[in-house]
């Protein structure tokens, strides 16, 4: 069933829908399909993890080292975009319910471990992708075909705009409508057999759902008529004369601010310093975010501008990421893994992905093994960043404790009126 779920589930994720019109080299469909079943496979893997309280830091190292493996023989055109997949899929749509559900099934284990545990299910939905599009690519050849945020039309009037939009309009209602219907019909079927909620929480999903359709359309609509081509032309024509010189700070002033705009960065950032008690606030986890953003938009910028393959950024800093999860709590390693999931949203993939598209089209760059891999450098930075403010937090907690330790025998009982 967690297989299916998390098949249907990244079915309806935009930000995939939007990386596929993107994709030249591989039909929509195939993608989606492809990159959905890598999903449901680690979404059930998450669940035999969670159920019998398997280590996350081994299941990633594992992952990462067969994904190495397989990105060293792979086709180039399928790297970045690989990589590319495991970003965009935790998204709007994804990332909430992933998390929610982790959330749900670690709370039937009454270990001090649970709640840890419910963190890292992004992480892992996250690899799945990168390898299935990593296999499809020993299996696959498609033809070259046009990037749809490459495409955009020029428009005479803001008549034709409009028309442009009335025309896209039903088209992504009758396609979001398809998406989610199966998350629905999946629903209604439990609510029906297992279930069996009353009226007013029935009533309040339905309603959620409702808007969840509306905003999916009302989202796609904007990105694929204007959006993206918005990011394409601001990329172009800041890549050209003096402008230049301004790429790289405006681009990391963008990274940095575009990450309060991500929807599923909120709900990761407000259940963290939930289940942290306070511990870890959401105020120091979007300024670790906001940092990780502002540099992987700059890393993007210089691989678009240079040609360096992606290989030589990611694995550096998956292998730096790997190796602090042995020096921070293992909660911390689990919350930056899912923070680089969440921070990949729709910003990445619909503005920031087509803005790199045009810096790398000015400089004559190839747009597939180039500019595709900056939703994959925004998912890892955060990995960096944020297991760094752990082993700081780490440190500053052992340091308080010292005295407290000196003071008392392990056996000691401490009347806490008398400490104060």
């Amino acid at each position: 069933m967690t297989f299916l779920l998390g098949i249907i589930v990244t079915v309806a994720e935009p930000d995939l829908q939007v990386l596929a019109n993107n994709v030249p080299h591989i039909e929509t469909a195939v993608l989606i399909l492809t990159v959905s079943v890598g999903v449901g496979f680690f979404l059930m893997l998450c669940m035999f993890r969670i159920l019998f309280g398997i280590g996350l830091r081994w299941i990633l190292i594992l992952s990462y080292i067969l994904i190495f493996v397989l990105a060293a023989f792979s086709d180039t055109r399928f790297l970045s975009v690989a990589f590319d997949s495991g970003g965009v899929t935790t998204g709007p749509m994804t990332a909430p319910f992933i998390m929610a559900m982790g959330i749900g099934v670690a709370s039937i284990r009454s270990d001090r471990n649970a709640e840890a545990d419910s963190f890292g299910l992004v992480a892992l939905c996250s690899i799945g992708p990168i390898l299935a599009v990593l296999m499809l690519g020993f299996v696959y050849s498609g033809e070259e075909e046009t990037i749809a945020a490459l495409s955009a039309a020029r428009y005479a009037d803001t008549i034709e705009i409009s028309r442009d939009y009335l025309h896209a309009f039903p088209e992504y209602m009758l396609e979001i409508a398809v998406a989610l219907l199966p998350v629905i019909g999946f629903f209604l079927f439990f609510q029906l057999f297992m279930l069996k909620l009353r009226r007013v929480p029935f009533i309040h999903i339905l309603f959620g759902l409702l808007f969840t359709y509306a905003g999916l359309v009302l989202f796609l609509t904007g990105v694929n008529v204007g959006f993206s081509s918005l990011g394409v032309i601001l990329g172009n024509v800041l890549a050209q004369g003096y402008k230049v010189y301004l790429l790289l700070p405006i681009i990391a002033a963008m990274g940095w601010f575009i990450i309060s705009a991500e929807p599923a960065v909120h709900v990761l950032t407000r259940q963290v310093e939930e289940i942290s008690a306070g511990a870890i606030s959401q105020k120091s986890m979007k300024l670790s975010i906001s940092i990780a953003i502002a540099l992987a938009m700059i890393l993007s910028c210089v691989r678009a501008m240079t040609g360096i393959s992606i290989l030589w950024f990611v694995v550096p800093g998956y292998v730096t990421a790997l190796l602090l999860s042995f020096f921070v709590p293992p909660i911390f390693t689990a919350i930056a893994f899912d923070s680089g999931g969440v921070a990949s949203g729709p910003l990445s993939a619909t503005f920031m992905l087509p803005f790199v598209m045009g810096v790398c089209r000015n400089f004559e760059g190839n747009i597939l093994t180039d500019a595709f891999g900056i939703v994959a450098m925004v998912a890892m930075m955060p990995l960096i960043t944020i297991q760094v403010m752990g082993a700081v937090a780490a440190f500053r907690s052992k340091k308080s404790v010292l005295p407290l330790q000196e003071q008392y025998g392990e056996h000691d009982i401490i009347e806490l009126w008398e400490v104060n």
